[in-house]
């Protein structure tokens, strides 16, 4: 009897134990041909529960939260069915390094940040098994976004016009005519009649240098009126609108300003944090191993090349008759003035160590092999390339948000959605 008892109870238990594993695996949500189970509901509210309590967020009722953090799950699942179409995969080494630097950035090893987790409730595998799920949904969004947005050359220029009066220096020379303080309208109007005289000298060829010596009242008539560099956000707000305008060599209509009628000269413009890069002018000559071709056979052919090159052959005939390369044989292997940092990493690495004129040992990129030659370097200030990529940034971080939002109404629009939560 008393064995008989046993293993009704133990029966019973059993039987209670697949019960509620049963309950814990119902189905709260379809998506389409996918599901939301119950335990992950439960798990993504316990998450939520705890980052709302560590940002010491009050908590809404019980069955608001479950609304909103089912509508989560149900939009994730949406955006992971997609991220597998397209087949967007998170490797182990890339998920690795994820977690060795959220473990850094909590300044923590990695047995540490278990231990953490750990303290949360939260298993190591399931930590991993999200942020995977997170950087998926990531490169996703960056996929789509990358298609959806569009960033006009007329919107990046408007960006930077609207910003560019607080980001240049000028390099300006003046010409003042002095208006005294208080003074009547008479003397107002012969200082704007002898602002005109020095119009009308500079309009018919006079030097701006030597006409400021003869008739500027400013400080520095005598240098010709030279003022050297001058920040924009230290110009009056009239100067800097009419001097933004400007090209080198242009100047402005006598401007009135509390000292008196001032004409500006632009002599030069740069971008107030200029970005000094040192470009090379590049040719090369590019082997693509084929079917057919073998690596060894391309740097075969390449090494035969060289050595013609270095015997006195024209680089730019050889890379014309023998070049992969379909963008550049026809120029000679020419690619133009470069920044080596827009470069592959290997191939920047061999135009930095090359001299002007030295041709390359052979070496590797994802294209294939190579051979170089730097026929020039020059210094220039990038600054205007720069702000253009910073601005289509800055332009497509605006648009990013809003285009999301609209993209998953899109998503939540024609999938087919069925909530199993009581009331839901």
């Amino acid at each position: 009897m008393m064995r008989t008892l046993l293993a009704i109870l133990l029966l019973l238990g059993v039987s209670a134990a697949h019960a509620e594993a049963v309950l814990l695996e119902r189905i709260v949500a379809l998506v389409n041909d996918d599901v939301v189970l119950q335990s992950e509901l439960e798990a993504e509210m316990a998450s939520v529960r705890q980052n709302l309590e560590q940002q010491d967020v009050r908590m809404p009722p019980d069955n608001e939260l479950r609304s909103q953090v089912l509508d989560r799950l149900i939009v994730q699942t949406l955006q992971m069915n997609i991220a597998e179409r397209r087949g967007i995969r998170v490797d182990s080494a890339t998920l690795d390094a994820a977690v060795r630097r959220i473990a850094e950035r909590n300044n923590l090893s990695l047995a540490g940040l278990r231990d953490a987790l750990s303290a949360q409730g939260m298993d190591m595998s399931v930590f991993r098994d999200q942020l995977r799920r997170d950087i998926t949904i990531n490169r996703l969004r960056q996929q789509v976004m990358n298609q959806r947005l569009d960033v006009s050359d007329r919107e990046i220029q408007q960006f930077i016009e609207r910003n560019r009066s607080l980001d240049r220096d000028y390099r300006l020379s003046q010409i003042l005519i002095s208006v005294p303080e208080a003074a009547s309208a008479d003397v107002i109007d012969a200082a704007r009649s002898e602002a005109q005289t020095v119009i009308d000298r500079l309009d018919s060829g006079e030097s701006f240098a030597r006409v400021a010596t003869a008739a500027s009242d400013a400080r520095n008539a005598l240098e010709g009126g030279d003022l050297g560099w001058v920040p924009a956000s230290q110009l009056p707000p009239a100067a800097a609108s009419a001097i933004r305008d400007l090209q080198p060599g242009e100047m402005t209509a006598p401007l009135r300003t509390p000292a008196g009628f001032q004409i500006y000269r632009l002599e030069e413009t740069r971008g107030s944090s200029q970005a000094m890069v040192e470009q090379s002018r590049v040719r090369h000559i590019l082997i693509q191993p084929n079917e057919v071709v073998s690596n060894q056979d391309a740097r075969l052919r390449l090494s035969s090349l060289r050595s013609r090159i270095q015997s006195g052959g024209n680089f730019g005939d050889l890379a014309r008759a023998n070049s992969d390369d379909p963008s550049s044989a026809s120029n000679g292997g020419a690619i133009g003035w470069v920044d080596p940092a827009n470069l592959p990493e290997s191939f920047r690495e061999v135009v930095n160590s090359l001299a002007v004129g030295d041709t390359s040992e052979i070496f590797r990129t994802r294209g294939g092999w190579h051979i170089a030659q730097v026929l020039e370097r020059r210094t220039r200030d990038a600054s205007e390339s720069i702000a253009r990529e910073q601005a289509e940034q800055a332009i497509r971080e605006r648009k990013r948000d809003e285009e999301i939002e609209l993209w998953l109404r899109e998503l939540r629009d024609e999938a087919y959605i069925e909530r199993r939560l009581p009331g839901g």
